[in-house]
């Protein structure tokens, strides 16, 4: 059995994160016995200017992308189909009618993600992480907002009032943009991108046989050096 850390440079309003996440589940399923893996998720945030009201998604992909309201739909569409594939789901499970769909700021996000993981490991961040991606695609909440991100904290057993000061923390606030720097660094211009065991770097959102090739090359590289 090998044990892989892997480090996800990611946003909760990236649906190719997603994606890439039910894949990569899907590759560790393969790898069960195989390879053992700590994910760990970091920030990257798509639109650090969005403002406080948000905007509709739609009309977001349309105007930040260059493309017309029907190209940015069919854009859309090819995300869902993948999801599906993924064994994820973009597809809003609310009661109807069905709340606009949007695009928040994420810094408030990222902050409880990086005290969670801290203060409770990595698995528990995934978790929130998880939760966090429901929330937005499938239940289309507002979680550009600091008392919807606290219900949602609470839901998963966390603390309301212990992430309520980490919304406030501008030390949580410093590691957030540390870890975006270092997205920079690594040349990650896009999510999600995935770093194995520390500095094997795997782009974008990679069909399940992709994960499995490269966290297999990157097993047996770690074995020849051991």
């Amino acid at each position: 059995m090998t044990r892989l850390e892997i480090d996800i440079w990611s946003d909760v309003m990236c649906p190719w994160c997603l994606v890439g996440w039910g894949n990569l589940r899907q590759a560790l399923d393969a790898l069960q016995g195989e390879i053992e893996a700590e994910v760990r998720w970091h920030a990257f945030e798509l639109n650090p200017d969005m403002p406080e009201q948000g905007e509709e998604r739609t009309a977001h992909i349309a105007r930040k992308y260059g493309r017309t309201l029907e190209q940015s739909r069919g854009v859309q569409d090819q995300m869902r189909e993948a999801a599906q594939a993924a064994g994820v789901s973009l597809d809003y499970e609310g009661s109807e009618p069905a709340p606009e769909a949007m695009m928040w700021n994420t810094l408030a996000a990222h902050k409880l993600l990086t005290w969670v993981r801290e203060e409770c490991g990595a698995e528990k961040q995934t978790e929130l992480k998880l939760a966090l991606f429901a929330a937005h695609f499938n239940h289309r909440r507002r979680i550009g907002e600091h008392g919807v991100l606290l219900d949602i904290v609470e839901e998963v057993g966390l603390d309301r009032a212990d992430a309520q000061a980490a919304l406030v923390s501008e030390e949580l606030a410093a590691k957030v943009r540390a870890e975006e720097r270092a997205a920079y660094e690594m040349n990650i211009s896009g999510v999600p991108a995935m770093v194995v065991a520390g500095k094997f770097l795997i782009p974008g959102a990679q069909p399940p046989e992709a994960y499995i090739n490269a966290l297999r090359r990157v097993a047996e590289k770690l074995a020849d050096h051991a």
